[in-house]
């Protein structure tokens, strides 16, 4: 069984900063890529980041490109997202999703089989 447990939200500013970590526990060696999505008040949960475990490779949605920095470390299997220039737009519950296999659409929430409880970030104007 694996966990994802997510930490490090909290409320900020506009423009201030936060880092958000994900830990993964458990059988970890079958991981093949970790993202982070968000999911504000009424709305669908959207794709942020995603990075490969072994490679390192990355992908942002555009709304976060130049603001947010996924990374990970796998000595400690955890997975980070920095956020940068936050905007009151960025408020929503982020979660942290695993994927153990190669191919699907890394944007996609179908593609992930694993997921954190989430936690919570919001931005004030």
């Amino acid at each position: 069984q694996v966990q994802l447990v997510e930490s490090g939200g909290g409320l900020v500013q506009t423009g201030g900063s936060l880092r958000l970590s994900c830990a993964v526990s458990g059988r970890t060696f079958s991981t093949y890529s970790m993202a982070w999505f968000r999911q504000a008040p009424g709305k669908e949960r959207d794709f942020v980041a995603r990075i490969t475990w072994s490679g390192g490779n990355t992908n942002y949605a555009d709304s976060v490109k130049g603001r947010f920095t996924i990374s990970r470390d796998n000595a400690k299997n955890t997975v980070y997202l920095q956020m940068n220039s936050l905007k009151p737009e960025d408020t929503a519950v982020y979660y942290c999703a695993r994927k153990t296999y190669v191919g699907g659409n890394l944007s996609e929430m179908r593609s992930y089989n694993g997921w954190g409880q989430g936690t919570q970030v919001t931005v004030s104007s």
